[in-house]
């Protein structure tokens, strides 16, 4: 973050000895940077640069924050159950009971892309991950949910 960007009473992320934690701005510091509140424990920080500020806390105004805060049960909504993410391993398993020919992990991505099941969270080789967790399912023999087919190539067991 750059300094102009931090405002006095803003909620922010902050690292605060190795944690992540939400901080609240107080005032600015007499020796440069700012004088906060760690919002999980109520203790008085100090927060020395903007580098130490990792982004805006996405707490609500109407949702109350701190020690103080009291629970509130959530009324059940109305709307239907929204259908839970899969995980890249459940998505893989899916491609390949769809699939009529064995495929490598980086077709397996791509269809799992493609087909809306499941998208990287922002890594750079979510198919070496996959190719990964699918060795490690394979380890477990005759209760592996895949089936190596050739080099590279995998399916599901039947």
């Amino acid at each position: 973050m750059k300094k102009a960007d931090v405002k006095i009473g803003g909620e922010y992320y902050a690292k605060v000895t190795n944690k992540k934690v939400v901080v609240r701005i107080d005032a600015e510091n007499s020796s440069g940077g700012w004088d906060a509140t760690n919002l999980s424990t109520n203790k008085k920080v100090r927060i020395k640069t903007a580098g130490r500020l990792q982004g805006l806390a996405r707490a609500t105004a109407t949702e109350p924050t701190g020690p103080d805060k009291k629970r509130v049960a959530k009324k059940p909504s109305d709307s239907p159950a929204t259908e839970k993410k899969l995980s890249c391993v459940k998505a893989a398993i899916k491609v390949l009971e769809e699939s009529s020919e064995p495929l490598n992990t980086q077709e397996m991505i791509s269809a799992m892309t493609d087909a809306g099941y499941w998208t990287s969270p922002g890594g750079k080789t979510p198919h070496a991950t996959l190719y990964s967790a699918i060795l490690r399912d394979l380890a477990k023999g005759e209760e592996s949910r895949f089936v190596k087919t050739e080099r590279g190539r995998f399916t599901v067991r039947s």
